[in-house]
């Protein structure tokens, strides 16, 4: 599996429609994940901070809504209600509240598809992909194929973590350019807090253990302290 795909989190406690969408999922080339309640769902989000999320409303513990909420405090990430009710109310409810779109059940699958397209392209995420579309890049022994989101050092694929390769992305979309902690938080995981830099900074050190050092002897990412990183070369070629 490539650990590199959209991953999305779908929230119903309807197994046949939580599995149907999964599987949909899946097909077209997404991660999916799921939960049954609201407060699995909190949890699974803080652990794989997915792409994106598909949620009922109507769930066992609390309303589907209560979780945009809670999502809200200090995230961006697109939120999809796919609810069996069709009360105008509740619709203009959930998107006050946060949500990016909202599907009554019934759906159609290609829309389902299409309404997700739409919600990673217009995301902080999903628009900074978008702009890298057909594109290569490479710097000295390292290569980035952004379609597949892939990286390989002397054509070896190099394992990371979604994370790990939205950062390394974001630093080679912007290669020398200084990007300040604040700039790279907040196009990482849409929110900062007090744990943020420290947690860039773990994401950061893994990177460069597994990127390696250039052909001389150094690092593809470097730090200003108490600035940034940046990912700096003459030697650039994008495709």
């Amino acid at each position: 599996m490539n650990s590199n795909k959209y991953k999305i989190l779908v929230v119903d406690d309807d197994s046949n429609n939580r599995n149907l969408v999964c599987s949909l999922l899946e097909a077209n080339n997404y991660r999916a994940l799921s939960a049954e309640t609201c407060d699995m769902a909190v949890m699974m989000f803080a652990s794989h901070t997915p792409d994106l999320v598909i949620i009922e409303t109507t769930l066992p513990d609390k309303d589907g809504k209560d979780f945009i909420v809670s999502v809200r405090q200090d995230s961006s990430v697109p939120v999809i209600v796919l609810s069996s009710i069709s009360e105008e109310n509740d619709k203009v409810e959930a998107l006050d509240l946060g949500a990016n779109d909202y599907i009554t059940k019934p759906f159609g699958s290609a829309e389902l598809l299409a309404r997700i397209r739409c919600a990673l392209r217009n995301s902080r995420y999903g628009s900074s992909r978008d702009n890298l579309h057909g594109k290569k890049f490479r710097l000295d022994s390292l290569a980035i194929n952004y379609d597949s989101r892939q990286i390989f050092i002397d054509k070896k694929e190099i394992k990371l973590t979604q994370t790990e390769y939205n950062i390394v992305a974001l630093l080679a979309a912007h290669c020398g350019k200084m990007l300040t902690y604040s700039t790279i938080i907040k196009a990482i995981w849409g929110y900062n807090d007090s744990g943020s830099i420290k947690k860039l900074q773990v994401n950061v050190a893994n990177i460069r253990k597994k990127l390696g050092i250039k052909a001389d002897g150094e690092n593809y990412i470097t730090n200003e302290l108490g600035v940034g990183y940046i990912m700096r070369d003459n030697r650039i070629k994008e495709e």
